[in-house]
């Protein structure tokens, strides 16, 4: 039952705290698109999408306007490009590439994610021909997303997949040199991959997933940032308790408008992504939320602690707001769409090892990282095998998202515009893990994995 307060709260919460529904996306299911002729392959795809998604944006607007709640994003995520695409020629994935273009234009959606492959134990011929394609496909359009999983904690790391993703991301940021090596934003490897993740660019469509289905994804963190100044000098499981009320609300709102929009949509409602996904605004920020628990800067000892804390109270408190909770579902630290992390940077706080560090206790991973454009490739491999590992050995998703900013170097600032930002270069080690990642072949998954 809704009172007066639970509704000024949340007028609150939006006009002052940057409350916000972060997306609604769409979730559509492919396999009924194969066929072997690439052009008709990319006809179904355009087809498909903006027939199934042509109320989408109509409908998240309307909600925007009966409830009052910015709805900022309106997506779509598809099967796993691969999976449908079979053994198509990666000029025939481009061409696939374009025709989710074009119906993303047609939509009127902001992204669509699922140019996607599954190679944690290896790779099909499908997978490889989607994966050569990546760096023309994300080049020549502006609203796909692109993600391959390139472990799992049941199947172990694959660490051929790892040095093609390396390569691919370093072909990725020369074709978009010229915006800022922006098509490796687009792009992210993962361990564990989520199936009914509504974020980008990691969103697609799982196997286990409906025909065709919603999930939303909140964002909050403004919110408890300020509920956190409101508590004061509590102690810390007072301040937990905060954190988890605060959670609940957040996510009361989202599973609303997920509710509705499938309604009215007339298709089934998946999860809530409860996630704290910070923009470039201002006290709309988890490092600031981080140092408002009493850090004096994000990075400083004692940050991982602080968002391991966080992360915990926050999924405590969804997952009493909602009994579909999925995806991510915790904090996320993407260094450019945080304007306290990029602050943290900047003054020399926050390192790229602490970023990696703190992953281990959060949502996702190393997110929107600038890094020097001349990076050589074994090093972002090697980054990348660190931060899988992280995510096979504790049994939970990890990601990388990194940008070589070709004709950057340490210090200077590359801007990506809108919810992506603005993201300082970042220093690395340099030492070599050449022979390491030659290697080639795949780590075993750890001795846990063996539960049935």
């Amino acid at each position: 039952m809704l009172n007066t307060a639970d509704i000024l709260e949340t007028i609150h919460m939006i006009r002052e705290e940057n409350l916000d529904i972060r997306t609604i996306t769409m979730g559509i299911s492919l396999f009924d698109c194969v066929s072997e002729d690439a052009g008709r392959f990319a006809e179904k795809i355009y087809d498909k999408i903006t027939r199934t998604a042509a109320r989408l944006v109509t409908v998240g607007e309307e909600i925007e306007k009966t409830y009052g709640i910015p709805i900022v994003n309106k997506r779509v995520s598809v099967t796993p490009l691969s999976l449908v695409g079979g053994a198509m020629t990666p000029e025939g994935y481009v061409r696939a590439a374009h025709a989710m273009q074009r119906a993303a234009e047609t939509t009127g959606i902001n992204f669509i994610g699922g140019f996607s492959a599954l190679v944690q134990k290896g790779m099909t011929v499908g997978a490889k021909h989607l994966i050569a394609a990546i760096p023309e496909a994300l080049s020549e359009t502006e609203l796909v997303c692109s993600s391959v999983n390139v472990a799992s904690t049941k199947a172990g790391i694959n660490m051929d997949a790892i040095r093609e993703m390396g390569e691919t991301i370093v072909k990725t940021a020369h074709l978009t040199a010229d915006r800022s090596s922006i098509g490796c934003a687009k792009l992210v490897v993962f361990a564990n991959v989520p199936e009914d993740n509504p974020f980008m660019a990691g969103a697609f469509h799982g196997m286990g997933e409906p025909e065709t289905v919603i999930n939303v994804g909140v964002s909050g963190p403004g919110v408890v940032s300020s509920a956190i100044a409101r508590a004061g000098d509590c102690d810390l499981s007072a301040l937990a308790e905060m954190i988890k009320k605060t959670a609940f609300k957040i996510t009361r709102v989202g599973q609303l408008v997920a509710t509705e929009a499938a309604q009215r949509l007339g298709v089934p409602f998946g999860i809530v992504d409860l996630s704290l996904a910070p923009t470039p605004a201002v006290g709309d920020s988890v490092a600031h939320i981080l140092e408002e628990m009493g850090l004096e800067s994000c990075g400083a000892h004692g940050t991982t602690a602080c968002l391991a804390m966080l992360n915990d109270a926050v999924k405590k408190g969804g997952v009493m707001a909602s009994g579909h909770v999925g995806g991510l579902s915790g904090a996320f630290i993407p260094v450019s769409e945080d304007a306290g992390m990029i602050a943290a940077v900047e003054r020399g706080a926050l390192t790229l090892e602490k970023l990696e560090a703190m992953t281990a206790v959060c949502s996702v991973g190393l997110d929107m990282i600038a890094i020097p454009g001349d990076t050589p490739v074994d090093v972002i491999c090697g980054i990348i095998a660190d931060e899988i590992s992280i995510g096979v050995v504790n049994t939970k998703t990890t990601a990388v998202r990194v940008i070589p900013a070709v004709g950057h170097g340490v210090g200077d600032t590359v801007d990506f515009g809108g919810l992506l930002g603005r993201a300082p270069v970042m220093p690395l080690n340099t030492y070599s893990p050449a022979k390491f990642i030659a290697r080639g072949g795949r780590i075993p998954a750890p001795i846990h994995s063996l539960k049935n």
